[in-house]
């Protein structure tokens, strides 16, 4: 891997890690993070209360690219959406809670702290 995959990979790390911490302070659980199958990845999934969360994060640099928001698109929702149900066939079935799809979007200013925006049922 080059520098530039090696920077955006610790950049992508750095968000998620932010994001795993602010889902914990909204009173969710994770239980896995960068969980791996033949479709793809889940960055994290949680729980919130009795319903199973299918966690997208995206981070970016302010300035630099749109917003991490605009980045889920219907293919990448589709993608997350059989993600969960693949997740839930391997785990067991769905919870009474039912799924839900979020986003979290961390942006990382030039100077300041960074801002995570949690955004529920995405998808």
């Amino acid at each position: 891997m080059n520098a530039k995959g090696v920077a955006q990979q610790a950049l992508g790390r750095y968000g998620e890690d932010l994001a795993a911490r602010a889902l914990t302070r909204a009173g969710m659980t994770v239980i896995a993070r960068n969980w791996r199958c033949r479709g793809g990845e889940v960055d994290i999934v949680a729980r919130d209360g009795d319903a199973l969360v299918v966690c997208e994060v995206k981070t970016r640099r302010v300035g630099n690219f749109e917003h991490p928001l605009a980045a889920v698109r219907a293919a990448k929702a589709a993608r997350l959406r059989r993600l969960a149900e693949r997740w839930l066939a391997d785990h067991g079935g769905p919870p009474p809670g039912g799924v839900r799809i979020d986003l979290v979007a961390v942006l990382l200013p030039q100077r300041g702290a960074p801002v995570v925006e949690h955004v529920r049922g995405v998808a």
